[in-house]
């Protein structure tokens, strides 16, 4: 006879059952596998190799099978133990993976990002200190020694001479010059006071002597001319010493510096601060013109020896108080005449745009200050960014980028955008891209190389999300293309120093997040650059004074 359960026994026959998953007699499942690779990213020198380890847990075997991610030798190779060979050349895009599957599991794996390098495009920490607000060690003048050290600024005026030293003036409250010479490495303190705010002895204009010096100053603008003369012009800082001293303001005057003989010559402008413009006729030389007191222009020298000067933020043909200009200057170093060449003799100016890639004479940026410039091959004049007026009226950082050909007189909106405050798009890092460009800013450096190529560094104004940052990327532009690649640095704003051995090039390396900082290209192609305000290897925020070379 078949027996039947009864309620009462089913619920206690349930309890006991239950009672037995809770004492811990069910069959728990095994750990899953994983699957981890070391490194986990590489930077990878073209030609140099890596070797990666994978470590496979929860397995019977530990054995691992590699791959990449592609199976063209342009991105290298890979052997069977987990060593990656780079190509010897950089593909595009200059990143591949490298990917580690269990032999117990097929379907479980880990991937690292392995990124080729030129063994050129790193940073290297060359002198000067880690930290913010270091002061200067000036030595003997016109002896180098290795302690030497220009003291910790922003707003610097920089030169490279014919030998491929480097020359360093002023800066915030300064007027001290020095030269840098790298095959010795070692800094020369060669004019002006190891004091602060001292004005300028400016002699008799046009008469070069050993007891000429300019004033203290910061946001000069600087050129070298076909015979290796350093030449300065405007800034704020202090005028003529006596009966001038503490009188700080923009200036107007025009210095040139021979490194043979190591005297300054006052060559054109006034000895004292807050000059008006004198405009005269639009394209017209004068000896009655007068460019107004400035500081934060950016200026061009052409394959004529003409200089060539932009905005700034400084005095118009009207008004005694200061604001962000937009006019054009043609400077004559032989008859030392201005001419007003394009935009406006009253400042606050919005920018004409026009359409994208055509020049018109309407064109013209607005006012700004805190912009970065170069001349192209063709003696063309490039313009980016600063502090100034968008084509709706508005102020802010800009990323508008600009070319001026002196041949037509006409300006041409090349790239970025007409509105303020933009945020960088980065893209891929080491990839052009129609869809990059760097974040609106000011106050950045910039650097030509032998193969006409601009790079920009750093600088202040808008991160990728739209907020107010310093930053320590490194773009390239390409003039042939107009595309920007991003080289070197983070997308993200503030970021402190990776400052490693001194002297020793390594991926790792990236100068701080700074803003003014100083620039010099030297013979070689390599890029150099100087201090700025920003940061070292700690969040205490201040000016800088370390040195800095990027070598490609």
């Amino acid at each position: 006879m078949k027996r039947t359960i009864g309620i009462e026994s089913a619920a206690f026959l349930f309890l006991a059952l239950c009672a037995s998953c809770g004492s811990g007699n069910m069959i728990e499942p095994p750990p899953p596998i994983v699957v981890s690779i070391l490194p986990e990213t590489a930077h990878v020198i073209v030609t140099q190799s890596v070797q990666f380890t994978a470590t496979v847990y929860n397995a019977d075997s530990g054995g691992v099978t590699w791959s990449l991610s592609s199976a063209d030798p342009a991105y290298g190779t890979l052997s069977s133990s987990g060593l990656y060979r780079a190509p010897a050349s950089v593909p595009d895009p200059p990143r591949v993976w490298v990917k580690a599957t269990s032999v117990a599991d097929t379907s479980i794996s880990a991937t690292v990002e392995v990124t080729i390098i030129l063994d050129a495009d790193l940073w290297a920490w060359i002198s000067g200190s880690d930290l913010a607000n270091q002061p200067g060690v000036y030595g003997t003048k016109g002896i180098p020694a290795p302690t030497n050290v220009p003291g910790a600024r922003s707003g610097a005026a920089s030169w490279m001479d014919a030998q491929g030293r480097l020359w360093l003036f002023g800066g915030e409250s300064r007027n001290d010059l020095w030269q840098y010479d790298p095959a010795s490495g070692q800094w020369t303190w060669e004019s002006g006071s190891d004091a602060v705010n001292k004005g300028g002895q400016y002699g008799t204009r046009g008469l070069a002597s050993p007891g000429n010096f300019p004033g203290a100053r910061t946001g000069a603008v600087s050129w070298v001319d076909s015979q290796g003369r350093l030449w300065l012009f405007g800034g704020t800082g202090l005028g003529q010493e006596m009966p001038y001293s503490g009188t700080l303001g923009p200036l107007n005057d025009v210095w040139s510096f021979d490194p043979g003989t190591l005297e300054w010559t006052w060559i054109a402008g006034s000895d004292t601060v807050f000059q008006l413009g004198v405009y005269g006729t639009k394209g017209v030389a004068s000896p009655s013109n007068v460019i107004g007191s400035r500081h934060g222009a950016v200026c061009w020298l052409d394959p004529h020896g003409q200089v060539w000067v932009f905005g700034g933020r400084g005095l118009n043909s009207k008004d005694m108080a200061e604001g962000p200009l937009n006019d054009l200057w043609r400077f004559d170093p032989a008859t030392l005449e201005w001419t007003w060449i394009a935009g406006s003799d009253i400042f606050s100016q919005p920018g004409h745009y026009g359409t994208k890639g055509l020049r018109d004479p309407a064109n013209v940026p607005g006012s700004r200050y805190g912009a970065i410039s170069w001349t192209d091959s063709q003696g063309r004049l490039w313009l980016f960014g600063g502090l100034g007026m968008d084509a709706a009226s508005e102020t802010g950082a800009l990323n508008d980028l600009w070319m001026f050909d002196p041949g037509n007189l006409e300006w041409t909106w090349a790239a970025g955008s007409d509105a303020i405050k933009q945020p960088g798009v980065y893209g891929t890092k080491g990839a052009a891209s129609p869809a990059n460009h760097p974040g609106a800013r000011t106050e950045a450096v910039s650097w030509v190389d032998p193969e006409d190529r601009f790079w920009l560094f750093g600088g202040s104004g808008t991160d990728s999300v739209g907020n107010p940052a310093r930053f320590n990327d490194l773009w390239l532009f390409e003039r042939s293309t107009l595309l920007w690649t991003w080289v070197a640095g983070t997308d993200a704003p503030n970021q402190l120093g990776v400052y490693g051995v001194q002297g020793v090039s390594n991926w790792l390396n990236a100068p701080g997040a700074r803003s003014g900082a100083a620039g010099w290209t030297d013979p070689g192609g390599n890029l150099w650059l100087f201090g700025g305000g920003g940061l070292g290897t700690t969040l205490a925020e201040g000016s800088l004074n370390d040195l800095w070379r990027f070598v490609r």
